[in-house]
Formats: C-alpha cells, sequence, structure tokens
C-alpha cells in the first residue's frame, strides 16, 4: 500500500520533473532516463527525510542531470557540424493527451528557440537559469547544488537570462502555422521571390546531423540564401507532400508547435522545426541525426 502510494505521487510528479531534465539536457532520452533514477533514488530513500516531495525530486534530477551535461561537453568535441538539442515530436491532435512528453511541450519554454539558445550556456548557466527564471528555486539552494556562493549562482542566471533575451517570443500556434504554411506553399511553387518573402530577413537555418547524411546544413543566414538553399533541396529530392513526392513531408508538432517529418520509406529520415517572428519564418532546425529522434512519438 505504502508503495503504491509512493508510486502514484511520483507520477503526479513526472510531466514537471521530465521538463526540468528536458530544458537542463535537451536530449528526451537523457531526460527520461534521469526521472527514472529519480525514482530508484525515491525508493532507497526513508519518506521522513522529505519535507517536500516535489522540491526533493527536482533537486535530485537537476544533480543527475549536471552530471549528464558534463558528460554531453565531452561528446559534442567529437561531434560532426553543428549540434541541436532533440525535438520532441508528437502528432499535431495530441493537445489533450496525457503523455508527459505531450505535457512538456505545452510549454513555452520548451520551444525549440527557447532550447536551441539554452544548449549554448555552460552547465551552471542552464542549471542557474532552469532552476531560478523558470522554477523560481532560490539563489542560495542553487548555489548548493552547483558547489559555489549564492552570489555566483546569481551571476551565472544574470548572463544566461541575456542569451536567452535575444531569442523571439513564441507566437500563437496560429501565426505559427500561417508563416510555416506560407513558406512551404512558396517552396511548392519553385517561386525564390516568394520564398524569400517568407522567411524573415534575419532568418537562420541550422542543420544536425553528426556526419549521417551528405545533405546536411550547418549554418546558413540570410532569407536570400536559405531561399536558394531550400529550392535547391525541394528540386534534387522531390520533397513534398503527395504520396509520389521522392522524400514525403507530413505535419507534426516539434516542440508544440507546427514542424515537419521528412519520410524516407516508413522511417523519419529527419524533422523540421521553426521559429516564427514578425510573421515569418526566423529559425528553420534540420534534425537529421537518427540519434537524435528519440522523440518522435507519434
Amino acid at each position: 500500500m505504502v508503495a503504491a502510494f509512493l508510486a502514484d505521487l511520483f507520477e503526479s510528479h513526472r510531466a514537471h520533473l521530465l521538463s526540468v531534465a528536458y530544458r537542463l539536457t535537451g536530449s528526451v532520452s537523457d531526460a527520461e532516463d534521469a526521472v527514472q533514477e529519480s525514482w530508484l533514488r525515491l525508493a532507497g530513500v526513508h519518506q521522513s527525510e522529505i519535507d517536500d516531495l516535489r522540491a526533493w525530486l527536482t533537486t535530485v534530477v537537476t544533480r543527475i542531470c549536471l552530471d549528464r551535461l558534463r558528460s554531453a561537453a565531452a561528446r559534442r568535441e567529437a561531434y560532426v557540424g553543428q549540434w541541436l538539442p532533440e525535438p520532441i515530436v508528437t502528432g499535431i491532435t495530441s493537445a489533450r493527451s496525457s503523455d508527459p512528453l505531450d505535457q512538456v511541450v505545452r510549454k513555452q519554454e520548451c520551444r525549440l528557440a527557447a532550447m536551441v539558445v539554452l544548449d549554448t550556456l555552460t552547465p551552471p548557466q542552464r542549471v542557474a537559469f532552469v532552476l531560478h527564471d523558470g522554477l523560481s528555486v532560490p539563489f542560495d539552494e542553487i548555489a548548493e547544488i552547483l558547489g559555489i556562493s549564492a552570489d555566483a549562482a546569481r551571476q551565472l542566471a544574470v548572463r544566461a537570462r541575456k542569451a536567452v533575451a535575444e531569442v523571439p517570443e513564441p507566437v500563437p500556434d496560429t501565426e505559427h502555422e500561417a508563416a510555416v504554411r506560407r513558406l512551404l506553399a512558396a517552396l511548392a511553387a519553385g517561386d525564390v521571390a516568394a520564398v524569400t518573402a517568407a522567411l524573415h530577413p534575419d532568418s537562420r537555418m541550422v542543420g544536425d546531423a553528426n556526419g549521417t547524411t551528405s545533405t546536411a546544413v550547418n549554418v546558413i543566414g540570410g532569407a536570400d540564401r536559405i531561399a536558394r538553399f531550400l529550392l535547391g533541396l525541394t528540386g534534387k529530392y522531390g520533397i513534398g507532400a503527395a504520396e509520389e513526392a521522392g522524400m514525403r513531408y507530413e505535419f507534426a508538432s516539434v516542440n508544440g508547435q507546427l514542424g515537419l517529418i521528412l519520410q524516407r520509406g516508413d522511417r523519419p529520415a529527419r524533422v523540421v522545426g521553426f521559429t516564427v517572428c514578425d510573421g515569418t519564418v526566423w529559425g528553420t532546425y534540420d534534425h537529421a541525426n537518427p540519434a537524435k529522434l528519440s522523440g518522435v512519438r507519434l
């Protein structure tokens, strides 16, 4: 009875813990592993030692994720090309799903642009920002986790906040969808002027493949360059929504907003997510590394 009650309590916090872990690691698999490990640690602790279960679990998950962030830094040194956080991909009609991942991407702080900028922070900056600005955890508690002073933790959050402030605020889903569909319609028409107009003047396209595909892009900046690149890919590979397309795309929810899954046969070949600003596509994120598609849950 006690074990069942504890399990139910833990499950009531799972979506929260998964959200924290995903924002800290940028990895679906690492986030799920961290949450599961926190359950194992909870099972080995006497309940009288825990005053606030949610806070205790948040701290445990944070410590686990901090270790994973530090090991990820070593993995990145050998990584080929750009590094993007893993996307969470769900069906576009899954808004009422009880799946914890669906609940995670309902949060605006888990949108792709926000996750991308979090990946540019140092592990301590990321922890300080996510815990303080996202969860209102006091700096003295953050300092204890990081093994630094409260003032140092505060400075880490300040630096992180400046980086995050450069990212456009998420737009309503209707505005996001309209901008993405406008871009796709222009690509289907093969109109370079229309494609350029559908892209923000400061737009940026980032690709992550780790050397697994010859068609990966690293970083392209500027509407005109991106437009010509996208039109070249569309024409070369026959990318489209029709069944007979050489590489068929389907709409999906990518970190909570409209994106694409490009299918080759029955398997997802890559996931494309977008960020919209001023009614145009500001960010395009091409996830082509199969190892980073564990978050595709359709």
